[in-house]
């Protein structure tokens, strides 16, 4: 049997993603390989957990999509054991899978697709403008006295049509401001773009709509012209719950300011995330465990459901980094952020919260579809200043097929070719195999689900045994750095530790 099946179903009442939905008659079930679909328990029809049949194929309900005024169910099957013990916290299968809406040649409802293999497919969008530089940063951001926003506006439109004519066909999952502060951004802008990306492609009701914030540059009103503008989620760059640290990060507001902002956002927005940077100059285990904490505490009270939990890195060229060379200030010792590490993924997962990718924690269903897209290997526009995108323009799997974008970087030479060329491209190359290898190994095993073997030989055109060095692999598993299954390849919570370790011999063949 596939591995994605189509259970159309009329529903009445709310159904959650991931969630058990409501019994149903027999006779509105479609039927599998001959069988119709029965529950765990015996009771034709009832779907619980949308048991297909007593053959150990199950599987969850992702959501409900409205067709043509009918509400759709669409269930993706899976073996049996990966749902009822071995599936990893966070797997994709149950909250992150692709909805497709499909018509027939009269236009007619076809049956909702869930492929639990999909990656997605998503638009990033660079506001690259900040009222000021962090110390840490090395993103593309710039202090822009006076910023034309009619103008950036208009390019970056004009930037996204030149994507959507080049890439027409593709179902859009998801969409992210990031920057920058694109909270700076007017909302109408914003508006304009998801306008847009929602005309060029087809998208869902499941589609996600992320856009970053400072907490000094917003407040309730904002909010809610943003979330006016069509945004479901919003992503605020907290980085420290005590004013001391923040002063030292350089941001402008302060933890009580903070704490208004994202309880605003909670209230407006369906979902929420905010980012803390940790392994700070002096930071214990103790201070952490207290600020973590404290952190969990305020997101169960405000039902945010994302934490993104960052270590304080020194990035070449930035203010930090030369304040750093210079002796100003020492970070924790590798022993002491391997504790902090440790701690965090304990913490998190006790709250409900778990990692699902190193940096990124959430409750089931709340993980960044966007983000998921990255790390999945799966393909992404990027317009604005900077941005990156990989495309697939050739046969899925063939050497080369996927392209490698890269924008102008200064954002006045980006404004202005884009003006005169109806885009800001600076570079496009074609992945070879062997970079392509690299990244799809590289991006897949930060998350814990680990990296879908399936997927792997679809996306690169080979399995996944001829991409990684065998011995190494063995090896790592012996020391309980990886878990090897017949399914997927899974770096364990001990070998996060030593992550870039873990991949330097694995990709060392």
């Amino acid at each position: 049997l596939p591995e994605h099946l189509v259970f159309p179903l009329e529903m009445r009442g709310q159904l959650v993603p991931g969630e058990e939905h409501a019994p149903v008659p027999p006779s509105m079930l479609n039927r599998l390989a001959g069988t119709s679909p029965r529950s765990p328990f015996g009771k034709p029809g009832c779907h619980g957990r949308c048991w297909a049949n007593t053959n150990s194929i199950s599987g969850r309900a992702i959501g409900v999509l409205k067709v043509d005024g009918t509400s759709i169910v669409a269930c993706y099957a899976a073996d049996k054991n990966e749902i009822f013990g071995t599936r990893s916290p966070g797997d994709a299968r149950r909250s992150c899978a692709r909805v497709r809406r499909m018509t027939n040649g009269n236009g007619a409802t076809q049956p909702v697709v869930i492929d639990p293999a999909d990656e997605g497919f998503g638009l990033y969008v660079h506001w690259p403008f900040c009222v000021l530089k962090c110390p840490y940063c090395d993103f593309n951001s710039h202090v822009g006295e006076r910023i034309d926003q009619a103008a950036w506006r208009d390019a970056l439109l004009k930037e996204l049509a030149h994507f959507a004519a080049r890439v027409p066909g593709r179902t859009l999952t998801s969409i992210f401001f990031g920057g920058g502060t694109p909270s700076l951004m007017d909302p109408a802008t914003a508006a304009e773009i998801i306008a847009m990306a929602r005309k060029a492609w087809t998208t869902t009701d499941a589609l996600e709509i992320t856009l970053e914030a400072n907490p000094g540059t917003v407040d309730a009103e904002r909010f809610t012209e943003i979330r006016a503008a069509g945004v479901n989620r919003l992503s605020m760059g907290v980085q420290a719950l005590n004013d001391k640290d923040l002063a030292f990060l350089g941001r402008k507001h302060s933890v009580a300011e903070a704490r208004a902002a994202w309880t605003a956002a909670a209230k407006i927005f369906p979902r929420v995330s905010f980012d803390l940077i940790y392994a700070r100059p002096g930071q214990a285990l103790e201070d952490w465990r207290a600020e973590l904490t404290e952190a969990l505490k305020e997101v169960r009270d405000n039902n945010i459901g994302h934490l993104s939990l960052y270590q304080l890195t020194m990035e070449q060229g930035t203010a930090m980094a030369a304040d750093h060379a210079k002796g100003a200030f020492k970070l924790p010792d590798d022993d002491i952020s391997a504790d902090l590490f440790a701690l965090t993924q304990e913490l998190t997962a006790a709250a409900g919260y778990p990692a699902y990718e190193i940096s990124n924690h959430a409750r089931s269903g709340e993980q960044c579809r966007h983000n998921l897209t990255y790390w999945r290997g799966g393909d992404f526009v990027g317009i604005g200043p900077g941005a990156h995108g990989r495309l697939t323009l050739g046969t899925i799997g063939a050497d080369g097929a996927v392209v490698a974008t890269r924008q102008v970087k200064a954002p006045g030479l980006w404004l202005k070719k884009v003006q005169t060329e109806g885009h800001g491209t600076q570079a496009e190359e074609p992945l070879k195999d062997r970079a392509r290898t690299e990244e799809l190994v590289m991006m897949g095993l930060r998350l814990a689900e680990g990296l879908n073997k399936a997927r792997f030989k679809r996306q690169a055109g080979h399995a996944l045994l001829g991409a990684i060095d065998p011995a190494a692999a063995a090896r790592l598993g012996t020391l309980g750095f990886l878990a090897d299954s017949e399914r997927r390849i899974i770096v364990t919570p001990s070998g996060r530790l030593a992550l870039n370790e873990v991949l330097r011999q694995l990709l060392a063949a």
